[in-house]
């Protein structure tokens, strides 16, 4: 882990439903608009996932209509797994984050097997969290890995995109990854 930055500690869904013993399939009922108990808009979207910062995911239960109860042990947990890290809430400067859809676009990589790979031989950057079962990295970890996969390359150039830097480090990445991909019926709506 970049020793640049300390880890924003951050949730998936399977986090936020252990922090109020629920399966986290009520989570994705929670964030229905015919719910409305919990603002999409309220998460951060890295590889077409939702994150949340834990700190706003443990006060949420506080401010629904219907009380719920945080369970600190889990709180607890999550912060024992991520390590040294910061509590952020909402609108708290969390750093630009990315998952493998993101990292595929900035370095403009021709399959997502070749960063599979990378990853799985253990060649790429160690991800800074492991998340409802996906690693996620901070923007910056891979940027400080690039010198390290360059040498270590056999056939990819590993060229950052610059302008993909730029829209991840202010928020306006609107690339692969960037949205959520709804599932089920509702998929079958898009044109």
């Amino acid at each position: 882990m970049g020793m640049s930055q300390r880890r924003p500690y951050l949730v998936g869904h399977q986090e936020f439903a252990a922090l109020y013993r629920v399966d986290p399939k009520q989570v994705a009922q929670w964030l229905a608009p015919s719910r409305g108990v919990l603002d999409p808009s309220t998460a951060l979207v890295v590889s077409g996932v939702r994150y949340w910062p834990l700190g706003f995911a443990a006060r949420w239960g506080a401010t629904t209509a219907r009380f719920r109860q945080v369970d600190l042990d889990a709180k607890a947990r999550i912060i024992a797994d991520q390590g040294e890290g910061w509590e952020p809430g909402l609108g708290d400067e969390l750093p630009p984050i990315v998952g493998q859809q993101e990292i595929i676009e900035l370095f403009h990589l021709p399959a997502q097997g070749n960063l599979a790979t990378t990853i799985a031989t253990g060649r790429f950057a160690e991800h800074d969290w492991l998340l409802s079962g996906s690693k996620l990295w901070m923007l910056e970890t891979v940027l400080d890995a690039v010198p390290t996969l360059r040498k270590s390359a056999r056939s990819l150039p590993w060229d950052v995109d610059e302008a993909v830097v730029t829209a991840l480090r202010d928020g306006t990445y609107d690339g692969p990854g960037s949205r959520v991909l709804t599932r089920g019926r509702h998929a079958r709506k898009a044109p």
